[in-house]
């Protein structure tokens, strides 16, 4: 696993951070796009037209590259980012989490609160096991990551709440299907930008969601 935090054997083609100059799967990079006013966007979709050049899923280096000029050599023109790129990069891949959550709901693939939860990884219909960062560990630790699942702990209570539309969502968990294997490449960016702070930010609560 890289610092992007996916999984390298799931992944396809490649791409060189622009920052460390290391080649790897496109799962772990952002694509970023020089718009016609010279600002670099955050082609979180890859879908932008233009040449693209690509950054490692990390906010110490996504700042790096702001800091020491690395986008306009990537670009090969004058570039400037955003104020607070990174956070803006974060930003956008937490909301693009949350969407691909609360489709896979709207198709029956996804399900929240600690006993819905805990009956899908008996059955073993798990593929992604979430939970928020701020909630309790002692209730967290209780379940369980099946093998060949993935576990994300990147978004928090309200965040993974506004996917299933309610105040705050603690355990959530999404069976298999392109929109899960969508969530672990976005999930796995977002948690290569929150790192570590991620899994501990905040109080702690003990509420429980059933």
């Amino acid at each position: 696993m890289t610092r992007g935090g996916r999984d390298t054997q799931t992944e396809g083609s490649e791409r060189r951070c622009l920052v460390t100059g290391e080649v790897q799967p496109k799962a772990g990079l952002i694509r970023l796009v020089l718009g016609p006013d010279g600002i670099v966007v955050p082609d979180l979709a890859e879908k932008l037209p233009g040449r693209g050049f690509w950054v490692t899923a990390d906010r110490q280096i996504i700042d790096r590259a702001v800091a020491k000029g690395l986008l306009s050599r990537a670009a090969k023109a004058p570039a400037k980012a955003p104020e607070d790129f990174a956070a803006l990069i974060e930003a956008g891949l937490a909301r693009r989490v949350t969407d691909l959550i609360s489709l896979a709901r709207k198709s029956g693939l996804a399900v929240a609160g600690y006993e819905k939860v805990k009956d899908r990884l008996a059955a073993g219909w798990v593929k992604v096991l979430l939970q928020a960062s701020d909630g309790s560990e002692r209730g967290k630790g209780k379940l369980w990551t099946p093998e060949g699942a993935r576990w994300f702990g990147c978004l928090t209570a309200s965040e993974l709440g506004l996917a299933f539309g309610r105040d705050h969502v603690i355990h959530s968990a999404l069976s298999r299907g392109g929109l899960a294997d969508k969530v672990i490449r976005d999930a796995g960016r977002l948690n290569g930008l929150r790192g570590q702070s991620a899994i501990r930010a905040g109080k702690e609560s003990d509420a429980d969601e059933r």
